[in-house]
């Protein structure tokens, strides 16, 4: 049996760390054929990088046949490319699941990979635990939420910010509510409170909690899912994104492993 054939969308920080996965021989049962992006001296970087052919659109990176194509690249990537990739026969890893926030968009790339026999991957991104998550929501009727805490300077840019918070003490609640409000407010920056809704309870039955904690470098997310007698606590503090970029490789093992964990 052959190799299994594999593309990347994306030509940044974490697409390198997909492609560092892949050369240091951790993915012997895959070849990289293909690595999409929209800027062309950068796709080539990579590509050259990889050992594979750049391409500048999703039919140029179907046309190599690859077998899974991995996104590490964005929100938008994933609304316009998805249902191309599935409806060819193509299983999808995602890392970019802040696009499941859009339910209709979530529903018909269920739908096309259930008429085409494809498969959508979860990649478990900055966060992890799903199994264990999803395994007490399967239980009973959960209760289920997300407490994230974070540097100041990461809510620049978002209704959240103030610049009052860089000049507090002590931490300070930014945001209280469920992960469909949180969705709404901080579309390009929620695909925590999306992943560990969609492993519990759903968007608005997941409540979400963000902190601004002074002098704070990195995220630190608590997901908890609880039912009477089962309390399930995920607890992850990280400095660097990387962690999303190896949790994409992480998923390609799986999928060519015997033995699944």
């Amino acid at each position: 049996m052959g190799k299994k054939k594999f593309g990347i969308m994306g030509n940044g920080y974490l697409a390198g760390i997909i492609v560092d996965g892949y050369l240091s021989g951790i993915l012997d049962e895959y070849e990289l054929v293909g690595v999409m992006g929209r800027t062309p001296d950068k796709t080539a970087a990579i590509a050259g990088r990889g050992g594979c052919k750049a391409c500048g659109t999703v039919e140029e990176l179907l046309a190599l046949k690859p077998d899974v194509v991995a996104e590490a690249a964005s929100v938008q990537c994933i609304r316009d490319n998805a249902e191309k990739i599935l409806s060819s026969g193509v299983d999808l890893i995602v890392l970019s699941i802040g696009a499941f926030a859009d339910k209709a968009l979530y529903d018909k790339i269920k739908e096309t990979a259930t008429e085409h026999d494809t498969k959508v991957h979860i990649a478990s991104g900055a966060v992890g635990g799903f199994d264990v998550l999803r395994t007490v929501s399967l239980m009973g009727q959960a209760k289920s939420g997300i407490c994230t805490r974070k540097g100041p300077a990461s809510l620049k840019n978002t209704p959240l910010y103030d610049d009052a918070l860089m000049t507090e003490e002590g931490e300070k609640q930014v945001f209280k509510g469920n992960a469909k409000e949180a969705i709404s407010i901080l579309p390009t920056k929620v695909n925590v409170a999306v992943a560990a809704s969609l492993a519990t309870t759903g968007p608005e039955d997941t409540s979400v909690d963000i902190f601004s904690v002074p002098g704070m470098i990195g995220d630190d997310h608590k997901i908890t899912a609880e039912i009477d007698g089962v309390k399930a606590v995920v607890d992850i503090y990280s400095s660097t994104s990387a962690i999303a970029g190896w949790s994409v490789v992480a998923v390609l093992r799986n999928l060519v492993s015997p033995i699944v964990f």
